[in-house]
């Protein structure tokens, strides 16, 4: 069964057991351990599929309800004129330890705490692998060419939360080197996040500029997931400047759509970070999305390709985001209508929201 978006689901608790656990796997092994991460995907997962020519990763938010964003990723692909001949579709489930609790798939079943996930975070169970050697996994197996000889474009996409899990693993991605190899690109759609990763301490303010802030004012605004202090052990070393650096040339060189919907200003809104750390990026998930591509155009002016669209008319809402001409262009390469955008910012009521 698939459920569809309802209106209230954003205001709904995340810490309470999910509704349906995906059907089909994928395998995740690692030095750590080996476990299972559930998916929803379409065609069988293990079985050749020689027309596939993309493949769009959607990862849920807060809510961990992947049914529903499969949903939607059905729904995107059919606005965008494909089908299942050329267009895979996958959407990870990172599990909570209480869906397992609750549903008892097999023993091997990777899970997490409720939202450690979304930055790269280590399971629970049964082996301590990250939420990022879960798409290390995906991309591993789309590389390899046996099963999908046409395959030639990746696109990892999620909103709110989900949209955190693009930007972090945007930053720290191991996955992708496999596929430069086969000549495969990939691409990160970022929507709607409550918050990103700063490459160093500077931050906002009013003026619209960036000052540097102290530590001591702001305990914890410079750790991951907010900036690169004390990494996951995903991520390679970047204790000096020279990582640092290497880090954001990796991301800036990255292809890399933000979309924002022009509405998503909120500032309470209930699925909203509103941490310390948060909050030094902006009042809200607008102004923080606009702030944040700003930040990358002052350090990289003329080498940054990353591109920021607004949506007009669309708040905190996946379904809006995704299905607008923007967000169906970041997926699949549609065309985009110019009235989608907010005013030539060419820089959801995300019902399964995320922080």
């Amino acid at each position: 069964m698939i459920q569809t978006f309802q209106r209230d689901d954003e205001r709904a608790p995340n810490e309470r057991p999910v509704a349906f656990v995906a059907p089909q796997h994928v395998p995740v092994r690692t030095a750590a351990g080996m476990g299972l991460a559930p998916i929803f995907a379409t065609g069988e997962w293990d079985a050749p599929q020689p027309g596939i020519e993309r493949a769009v990763i959607l990862i849920h938010g807060r809510l961990r309800n992947a049914d529903t964003y499969f949903n939607l990723a059905h729904r995107a692909r059919a606005a965008a004129g494909h089908d299942s001949l050329d267009t895979l579709l996958i959407v990870p489930q990172f599990l909570a330890t209480a869906d397992v609790d609750a549903h008892r798939p097999a023993a091997d079943t990777l899970h997490w705490d409720w939202t450690s996930w979304m930055g790269g975070g280590t399971a629970a169970g049964p082996a301590p692998i990250s939420s990022f050697e879960v798409l290390d996994a995906i991309l591993e197996r789309l590389a390899q060419r046996e099963r999908f000889p046409a395959l030639r474009t990746i696109v990892v996409a999620g909103h709110s939360g989900g949209g955190q899990v693009a930007q972090r693993y945007a930053v720290l991605a191991r996955g992708e080197r496999q596929l430069a190899a086969h000549g495969i690109g990939i691409r990160y759609v970022i929507a709607n996040p409550s918050s990103y990763a700063y490459f160093d301490a500077q931050r906002p303010v009013a003026d619209g500029g960036f000052a540097v802030l102290d530590e001591a004012g702001c305990p914890g605004f410079n750790t991951w997931k907010y900036g690169l202090n004390q990494l996951p052990a995903y991520a390679p070393p970047a204790g000096t400047d020279g990582e640092r650096a290497e880090l954001e040339a990796a991301y800036v060189r990255r292809d890399v759509v933000m979309l924002l919907g022009n509405e998503d200003c909120d500032p309470a809104h209930p699925a909203l970070d509103i941490s310390p750390a948060a909050q030094t990026q902006g009042p809200n998930r607008l102004e923080r999305g606009r702030a944040y591509m700003r930040y990358m155009q002052m350090r990289h002016a003329r080498e940054l390709q990353h591109r920021l669209h607004e949506v007009a008319g669309i708040g905190h809402d996946g379904v809006g985001i995704f299905l607008s001409a923007h967000g169906l262009a970041a997926l699949f390469d549609t065309p985009a209508a110019a009235g989608d955008a907010n005013a030539n910012n060419d820089n959801n009521n995300d019902n399964g929201s995320s922080r």
